[in-house]
């Protein structure tokens, strides 16, 4: 068996306060509700957290995260290699907090601020948010295109009214 990696953990607010900053590998196989959603667990990602708070006194987390993972497909069922390039602006908030959020603050991330904040399930979460839903090759990288020529008339369903406009 090989040694996992040790979780990081940190404690969000004193981590925020102190303006500190965490940078790591993210072995993709120990992430496992992503492993789900891939074609393979294969691969490293890289993040960096870094930690502040702003002018009203709330703490917040700058995530980010980039690597590449493979997803499969949703037409041909292949892998497809897709890039992972996130950057996210949590803020740190209690219980309280978060269930008095109104639905204009809604639109910040907001995460509950623990004292033992489990990092890895936190960047697993934004990583699962960004994937795209139902992954697809581009047209002509795709196997599943070749078979089928539906797919291979290129022309832009706008294409026609353009050419409409014009005259």
């Amino acid at each position: 068996a090989r040694l996992m990696h040790a979780r990081p953990f940190i404690d969000s607010l004193d981590f925020a306060r102190n303006g500190q900053q965490m940078s790591g590998e993210l072995p993709i196989v120990e992430m496992l509700r992503l492993t789900d959603v891939l074609s393979s667990p294969q691969g490293m990602l890289s993040y960096t957290v870094q930690g502040g708070v702003d002018r009203q006194e709330i703490s917040w987390l700058d995530v980010s995260v980039a690597g590449i993972c493979q997803l499969r497909c949703q037409r041909c069922l292949n892998d497809m290699t897709y890039e992972i390039q996130l950057d996210a602006h949590l803020l740190l908030r209690d219980q309280a907090g978060l269930d008095a959020l109104s639905d204009d603050e809604e639109e910040f991330d907001s995460v509950l601020a623990e004292e033992r904040l489990d990092l890895l399930s936190l960047l697993e979460e934004e990583i699962l948010l960004n994937l795209p839903f139902a992954p697809k090759h581009e047209q002509g990288v795709c196997q599943a295109t070749n078979s089928d020529n539906t797919l291979k008339d290129t022309t832009h369903p706008f294409a026609a009214l353009a050419k409409l406009k014009n005259h």
